[in-house]
């Protein structure tokens, strides 16, 4: 899976972020990355942060590759949004387009892609790095929750995701 984040988006929705964006956007950047590269480490997929350089950046977009993450600078007077509605919309891979700008997950809900808020994928992303190697007793309690929760009675209608709902949600438990 190809893992696209608006950067500056997850920085600063980020309260783990945002202090470092406090320092510099260069310290708010590497810690986002360094957060990032753990990540892939541990779940290989294929990862590219994007970064707003519309305002004071280089008159071109720039790419860079670090840490086993690919990150793209916009050019001046170009906005992060701008790419990654290119590359959701050039690719048929399978993508997951992290950013919690309204026009960014409309645009690709639209061509089919999959979206996630900012703050829920880092959430997910905490989690997975949180998580032991091993199934400990946290895990068998956890187990226990999700059988007694499914003996409950339930109390209204069904209700079927759409089948866009259906792939993105698949794509979400990817992570």
């Amino acid at each position: 899976m190809h893992i696209i984040i608006d950067g500056y988006n997850l920085i600063r929705q980020s309260i783990k972020f945002r202090r470092f964006e406090r320092q510099s956007l260069e310290a708010g950047r590497r810690a986002l990355i360094e957060w990032l590269s753990q990540y892939r480490r541990l779940k290989h997929h294929r990862i590219t942060v994007v970064f707003d350089g519309w305002a004071g950046g280089s008159p071109h977009q720039e790419r860079d590759y670090l840490s086993g993450i690919e990150l793209i600078y916009s050019g001046l007077g170009v906005k992060a949004d701008e790419i990654i509605k290119e590359i959701a919309a050039s690719t048929d891979e399978e993508i997951l387009v992290i950013s919690s700008d309204r026009e960014i997950t409309s645009f690709a809900r639209r061509r089919g892609q999959a979206t996630l808020a900012s703050p829920e994928f880092e959430m997910i992303v905490n989690k997975s790095l949180m998580k032991p190697d091993f199934k400990g007793i946290q895990d068998e309690e956890d187990d226990e929750e999700k059988y007694a929760r499914r003996d409950a009675v339930k109390k209204g209608p069904s209700r079927r995701l759409s089948r866009a709902r259906k792939r993105a949600e698949a794509k979400i438990r990817k992570l």
